[in-house]
Order: C-alpha cells, then sequence, then structure tokens
C-alpha cells in the first residue's frame, strides 16, 4: 500500500453537494455519537459512513441510525484507494474519526495503530487532495501534548508523545498539515480530552469496569490509581466537533476538554458507588509502561466560538454507569 498514489476522476460524478458529509470510523464510540448528531441536527440530506467493523466497531452503535434514509453505510478500509474515493466522492465534508485508540494495545503492536491512523489518514487526504472538498476535519487527541503535570496545554504547545498511538496521531496530524500547505486540502484539526458515555468498547475505563463489575470481578487500577485525566462526555465533544466543523478556520487545531479533572481512583470508587458495591472490589495492579500521569488542555479557543461543556461529570458518570450496566444485563 505504501506509495500507492490515489487517482480521482473529478469530472465523473464528483461535483460537490451541500448537503453531504463522509463521516469515517462511523460506527465506533465517538463517531456514530457524532452521526446521531448529524441526525437530530438535520444539517446533512446524505451521511456517509465509512467502517472497516473491526473489534471496536459495531453496527449495533448505530442502533436507531441505520434505518434513516439519509444514511449511507460502506464497509471498508480508510487505507483503501478506491473504498476512500467511491465514499468521498461529491462529499462537501469530510470528518475523521477512524483510528486505532486503545493505549495498551499499542504497547503490544503498533502496526495497526500505523496503518490506520498514519496511511490511512494519508490515503484520505491524498484523495480529498483530488476530490477537494470544502472541509477535511481531522480528529486527534489531547494525548500528542504528552504528560502535563501542572498547567495547561495551549494548542501551539510542543508534541511530547509517549506511546506508538501517540505517536501515530501526532504525525496523522503533520500530514494533514503538510496537504493544507502544499495542496491546499482545507485541514482542520481537533484534540479532544478523555471521552466517556454510551457505545464506548468495553476496553476504556468506565465500560471495562462496569462490565467486570456486573461480571462479578474485581477492577484492576493501574498503580495508585493515581493519574489525572479530563473528561468530558462524548455529547459535549461532538457539539465542539460540529461547532468546529461548521465555524472552524482551515488551518487551526481546536482543543477540547472539560475541566473535569479526577483521578481513575475516584471515577473507579464512584462508579462502584453508583453500582452499590463495596471498594473491596478494587485490585491495584502493576502500571503500564510509559503511563501518562495526567493531561490538561486550556480549552479556550474553543470557547471563542461559542461552545462550553453542559454535561456535569457526576451526572453524565451517572448515566453512563447505568447505561453499561443495563447493556451488560447484570443485576448488581
Amino acid at each position: 500500500m505504501i506509495g500507492r498514489s490515489v487517482t480521482v476522476d473529478i469530472n465523473k460524478g464528483n461535483s460537490l453537494s451541500n448537503n453531504k458529509i463522509l463521516i469515517t470510523g462511523g460506527a465506533g464510540f465517538i463517531g456514530s455519537n457524532f452521526v446521531r448528531t448529524l441526525l437530530r441536527e438535520a444539517d446533512y440530506d446524505e451521511i456517509v459512513i465509512l467502517d472497516a467493523l473491526t473489534y471496536a466497531g459495531s453496527l449495533d452503535n448505530l442502533d436507531g441510525c441505520l434505518h434513516d434514509s439519509r444514511v449511507k453505510f460502506v464497509r471498508g478500509d480508510i487505507a483503501n484507494p478506491d473504498t476512500a474515493l467511491e465514499s468521498m466522492r461529491g462529499c462537501m465534508h469530510v470528518v475523521n474519526f477512524a483510528a486505532e485508540t486503545h493505549v495498551d494495545r499499542s504497547l503490544t503492536s503498533a502496526d495497526p495503530f500505523l496503518h490506520t491512523n498514519v496511511m490511512g489518514t494519508y490515503v484520505l487526504l491524498e484523495t480529498a487532495r483530488q476530490a477537494k472538498p470544502l472541509r477535511f476535519l481531522h480528529i486527534s487527541t489531547d494525548e500528542v501534548y504528552g504528560p502535563m503535570l501542572e498547567d495547561s496545554a495551549l494548542e501551539n504547545a510542543p508534541f511530547n508523545p509517549s506511546s506508538p498511538y501517540s505517536a501515530s496521531k501526532v504525525a496523522a496530524e503533520a500530514l494533514a498539515n503538510s496537504y493544507r500547505v502544499s495542496f491546499n486540502v482545507p485541514t482542520l484539526i481537533v484534540r479532544p480530552t478523555n471521552n466517556y458515555g454510551p457505545y464506548q468498547y468495553p476496553e476504556k475505563l468506565i465500560p471495562f469496569f462496569v462490565k467486570r463489575a456486573v461480571n462479578g470481578e474485581t477492577l484492576p487500577v493501574y498503580g495508585e490509581g493515581l493519574q489525572i485525566r479530563d473528561w468530558l462526555h462524548v455529547e459535549d465533544n461532538c457539539r465542539a466537533i460540529k461547532l468546529v466543523l461548521d465555524n472552524g478556520s482551515p488551518g487551526e487545531a481546536y482543543n477540547i476538554g472539560a475541566d473535569n479533572h479526577y483521578e481513575n481512583i475516584y471515577v473507579t470508587r464512584r462508579m462502584l458507588e453508583i453500582l452499590g458495591l463495596p471498594e473491596s472490589r478494587i485490585e491495584f495492579v502493576t502500571d503500564r509502561a510509559g503511563h501518562d500521569f495526567r493531561y490538561a488542555v486550556d480549552s479556550g479557543k474553543m470557547r471563542t466560538l461559542g461552545w462550553k461543556p453542559e454535561v456535569p461529570f457526576e451526572e453524565g458518570l451517572r448515566n453512563t454507569t447505568l447505561w453499561f450496566a443495563e447493556r451488560f444485563g447484570g443485576k448488581i
């Protein structure tokens, strides 16, 4: 695949539709929630979802969406030039959610992360170079900044990735910027903090722990659980992404954070409390390699666009915990 160029016949049915958008990774956690956001706001007549349906992507995440006449689902790999072309043809906007995202998995094998996050982004950008959408919004992560032991990262802070996952996202951002500078692809970038909410795959902390709790298992907490994350509800994140898509400026990056800075152990204890379970369910385990202690971003730039988080953390955590408990079918 490396080195293969993408050739697009822009005269073959490729006139832009003012009401057509491509969502890659739309069967994943954030992507599927974003599809719901678009359907509620009714801005688009056609929403093309491109997803490879790997382990973390599922049509179940799109329950209630696929019967909507506006939605077209394409199963395929964003790193396949032909699939990328057919999916992007005629789209006014492209939003790239497709990615491998779990840090632990990247420590075991980085290959899928390089394939999807780097090569996949390259193929999409090369396709956009010819297809000429009006906006190409790339979803990155706050982890590109690396650990922030104090203060919060502004968008111009240096990158300092600590894992193969975050390194792959840095590479994808560099590609997006280079295609804007070299080929005028109108790229924008968002860097959200730690998302939580419904439809997240149960390898991430909240659904993983709820599933184990429902099954009567212990909750393995890395180290002493003192790692701090900024917990951003996925609905708040999707509203921010939509705002950037509509009002952001190509060439700009936007941090999206909720300022809900909580230690993992606090979140774990609150989940157990919500489920009516004792703290004795917690099992402290050896910390993973290169585990960043704290992430934090300054979201002032997003606020100038008129966005602010609306889901209080305690309310969002309770609703999310109970949503997963019901989904996993357990009786606590």
